[in-house]
């Protein structure tokens, strides 16, 4: 052990493990980086992540093409819609624009590649999730979205 480096305190050691056994928030995440983990490796080979494909089938799945919409769907910041949505933009996959009829808003939908990329993707995140449902249940899944939303407008 480095000189000066202390063992955690026994209480400290029993109460951090705990919280690690026990956090909402810490074992979602890890559960969401692992599910994320598998399912790019399964996507690799049509060039995309499962952030993005999630992103794309978003957009085109919902009839409400602005961002601010996007982002209520998402559960993402403004910021970070935009630096996903850029990252698909400069690939040619989908493409921002300004809204005509109210210049503060802005509107993204798939170009034709993208919807052509989407569509050679599905068949292999089809797969994958078929091979993931065999370890997680898609509906635990579900069921952990739909109850975290109301968290969302949750007093603090």
């Amino acid at each position: 052990m480095m000189e000066g480096a202390r063992q955690p305190r026994k209480t400290l050691r029993k109460d951090a493990s705990a919280l690690v056994a026990a956090c909402a928030g810490w074992n979602s995440r890890l559960a969401a980086r692992r599910i994320g983990q598998f399912l790019d490796r399964a996507l690799a080979d049509v060039g995309l992540t499962a952030a993005q494909l999630g992103l794309m089938a978003q957009i085109a799945a919902l009839a409400d093409d602005t961002l601010g919409a996007l982002a209520r769907r998402t559960g993402l910041d403004q910021s970070t819609l935009s630096r996903n949505l850029r990252t698909l933009e400069a690939a040619g996959l989908v493409e921002i624009a300004t809204v005509e009829r109210d210049l503060r808003r802005r509107a993204v939908w798939l170009t034709e590649a993208g919807a052509r990329r989407l569509e050679a993707a599905i068949p292999a995140w089809r797969q994958a999730q078929a091979r993931l449902a065999k370890r997680v249940s898609p509906e635990l899944a579900r069921r952990l979205a739909e109850a975290s939303e109301a968290l969302v407008s949750a007093p603090r």
